[in-house]
């Protein structure tokens, strides 16, 4: 049995602690130590391996730390930027820890390495797809950041999305920016809102969810089409113009 269960660390990061066994776990991009090994303690868990999704500093800085009181193999992208990485990760490969099993899956974009790890009804997805959001572009390109949401969106629809920020919100304050009569969007402003007033996580989502309340995740969709014209002052007809329209619009939207 998997269990997968969110370390909160820096403003708004997750890093991804997945139980398999009676105390073996793997943490998805550790990006701070301390919070990790507090956790690893507290409840009695002995770290199998590290998986790193990319290698922006938030996401990888508490490895060395790590790898100080525990001897583990680091899986990452194949680029070799990952510190002390000793599995370089290509895609397709099958990734087998004890129990767990995951796919990598190749999804650039966010930047030109970046990959996510699918397995178990779960997809840890980095900075690529965020709950009602995406990743910017910071060193990958919008034409790889939108191939890689079309990959993403083919898995099945009851798959469980694990991304590495608490974005929700404010993504979704975009996305009924684009999309204002979506009511799948407004019913979900709700949720979300009581979950952080209570404290909780917003993740993880579902794929489904996604499909009907992420913009990035819907360039075809006339409404959307529509929308992001209005903004460039231009007819859309390409959903991939569509989505870098999208991108542009959010990365200055307040």
């Amino acid at each position: 049995m998997i269990k997968i269960s969110p370390i909160p660390a820096y403003s708004d990061n997750y890093i991804w602690l997945i139980q398999f066994g009676d105390h073996q776990v793997v943490v998805v991009d550790p990006g701070d130590a301390a919070t990790v090994q507090k956790t690893l303690q507290q409840q009695g868990l002995q770290l199998a391996a590290i998986l790193v999704t990319h290698n922006h500093w938030d996401h990888i800085d508490g490895i060395e730390a790590l790898l100080q009181q525990h001897q583990v193999p680091v899986y990452g992208p194949a680029s070799g930027q990952t510190p002390r990485l000793t599995h370089p990760c290509m895609a397709g490969e099958l990734i087998q820890i004890g129990e767990l099993s995951l796919e990598v899956m190749d999804v650039p974009g966010h930047t030109q390495d970046h990959i996510a790890y699918y397995g178990h009804q779960a997809l840890f997805c980095g900075d690529t797809l965020f709950a009602a959001g995406c990743g910017r572009l910071l060193g990958g390109s919008a034409e790889q950041l939108y191939d890689s949401l079309n990959k993403i969106a083919k898995l099945p629809i009851n798959t469980d999305i694990y991304c590495s920020h608490e974005y929700t919100l404010s993504n979704l304050k975009f996305a009924q920016a684009v999309e204002p009569g979506n009511q799948q969007i407004m019913q979900r402003i709700a949720i979300e809102t009581e979950k952080r007033q209570q404290g909780q996580p917003t993740l993880p989502s579902t794929l489904q969810l996604e499909l009907a309340t992420n913009p990035f995740l819907r360039c075809q969709s006339d409404t959307i089409m529509n929308s992001a014209g209005r903004f460039s002052a231009k007819t859309l007809t390409n959903p991939a113009e569509v989505f870098k329209t999208l991108r542009c619009w959010k990365d200055g939207f307040t």
